[in-house]
C-alpha cells in the first residue's frame, strides 16, 4: 500500500516562511516545518508507460446485407439494448407477412383434417366408414402438422433476420465513431459503429520480464497521471507471456477515476523485494555543492546539518544513510537557507 503524505501549511506559516531570511538577519529563530525520520518498508521501483483503455470497447458490425437507414450520432450515450443503427427491412417484412399467411393456411387445413379424422373414426365404429379413409385422413393430418412446423421455423428465421436489421448496443456506453453513414450499403460483417463504455476503465502497462516475480494480482500499484495526480490502483491480472522480440509482461489495473480513454499514464513497478529502511520525506533533502544533506532539529531547537547518502525511494519517501535515527525531527519546510546551529521555531501543520 503506497501512502501519499501531503503538507498543508497554516495561513500564517506561509508568511513566516517568506519572512524567514529577514528574521534570521535580526537574530530571530527561523520558522520551519518538521517531520520524523521513520523505519518503513519500501522497494526500489521503476515507472513504465501505460494507457487507459475501456474494458468494453467494441466495433459493431452488420449481420445482414442492405442499405443503412440511420446511424446514431457520435457522442450519443446509450444503454444496453438501445438501437444504434437501422438497416432497410422492407423485403424481410414482406417475407414475414407471406409466411404468417402460409401458417394461417396450414393451420386451417390442419383443423379441417383433425375434424375429418374424428368424424371418420365415429363412422367406423358404426361400420359406416372404411379403415382406409381413416388412414388416409390421418396421414394428411400428419403431413399438415409437419408443414406447419416447417412454416413456423421459416417464420422464426425471418424474424431473426428482421431483428438483425437493427444494430443494438450490447452494453451501456458512448458512440465514439461512425464508420459508415446513412444511405451507404452494408454487407455482412461491415463495421458500422464503435461503442465504448467510459465507466469500465483499466490501465494496460508492460514491464520487463525480469521484474515479473515482484508483482502479484491484488497488489496495489501507483498510477501517476500528469505531473501531480497519483492514483492507487489494484493489479487485476498479470500476463507473463513474452517472446523472442519483446521481453515484457503485461499488467492490467482497475481504475475507478474518470480518466479519458487513451490517456497516457506512468505505473510504478517494484524491481526488488520489499525491505525495511530508514526514510525521510524527499523535501527534507538539501542539495548543495558539497553534497546531499538535511537538517535535524535538536532538543535546544537548533538546526544541525548532517550529510547523508540516498538509497531507494517510493513516492515522497526516500531512504537515507548517515548519522540519523528513527524519530529524529528533520526539517521539510524552511530548510533552504538554514545554517548549522541556527535557532529555529517549529511550526504546527494542519491536515
Amino acid at each position: 500500500m503506497i501512502q501519499i503524505h501531503r503538507y498543508r501549511l497554516i495561513p500564517g506559516l506561509l508568511m513566516l516562511l517568506l519572512a524567514a531570511p529577514a528574521l534570521a538577519q535580526f537574530g530571530g529563530p527561523s520558522p520551519v516545518v518538521t517531520d520524523q525520520a521513520r523505519l518503513t518498508a519500501i522497494a526500489p521501483t521503476i515507472q513504465v508507460a501505460g494507457t487507459v483503455v475501456s474494458r468494453a470497447d467494441a466495433l459493431l458490425s452488420s449481420e445482414v446485407e442492405g442499405r443503412l437507414m440511420n446511424v446514431a450520432d457520435v457522442g450519443t450515450r446509450v444503454e444496453a439494448g438501445d438501437v444504434l443503427a437501422q438497416i432497410e427491412d422492407t423485403v424481410v417484412r414482406l417475407r414475414r407477412g407471406e409466411l404468417e399467411a402460409e401458417i394461417n393456411r396450414v393451420e386451417a387445413r390442419l383443423r379441417f383434417l383433425e375434424a375429418e379424422l374424428e368424424r371418420f373414426t365415429r363412422l367406423a365404429e358404426q361400420n359406416l366408414a372404411a379403415l382406409t379413409q381413416i388412414d388416409q385422413t390421418q396421414s394428411e393430418r400428419d403431413i399438415a402438422a409437419s408443414e406447419l412446423d416447417v412454416a413456423r421455423s421459416r417464420l422464426a428465421q425471418v424474424q431473426a433476420q428482421l431483428d438483425r436489421t437493427q444494430i443494438r448496443a450490447l452494453f451501456p456506453g458512448v458512440v465514439v465513431e461512425r464508420l459508415m453513414q446513412a444511405g451507404e450499403r452494408v454487407s455482412v460483417g461491415s463495421d458500422v459503429i464503435r461503442l465504448v463504455n467510459p465507466d469500465r476503465l483499466e490501465v494496460v502497462a508492460r514491464a520487463p520480464l525480469s521484474y515479473y516475480r515482484y508483482v502479484r494480482p491484488g497488489d496495489e500499484l501507483a498510477i501517476r497521471v500528469g505531473n501531480d495526480e497519483l492514483i492507487p490502483a489494484p493489479l487485476r491480472t498479470v500476463v507473463s507471456i513474452g517472446n523472442e522480440f519483446n521481453h515484457v509482461f503485461e499488467m492490467r489495473l482497475d481504475v475507478n477515476q474518470p480518466l479519458p480513454v487513451g490517456q497516457t499514464v506512468r505505473v510504478t513497478v517494484p524491481t526488488a523485494d520489499v525491505r525495511e529502511v530508514l526514510a525521510v520525506p524527499r523535501d527534507a533533502l538539501v542539495l548543495r555543492g558539497d553534497g546531499i544533506s538535511l537538517f535535524i532539529v535538536d532538543a535546544d531547537n537548533k538546526a544541525r546539518r548532517i550529510s547523508v547518502a540516498t538509497g531507494i525511494g517510493s513516492d515522497d519517501l526516500i531512504e537515507v544513510i548517515g548519522p540519523i535515527k528513527a524519530g529524529d525531527q528533520v526539517v521539510v519546510r524552511g530548510n533552504e537557507r538554514l545554517r548549522p546551529g541556527q535557532d529555529v521555531a517549529v511550526q504546527e501543520i494542519s491536515g
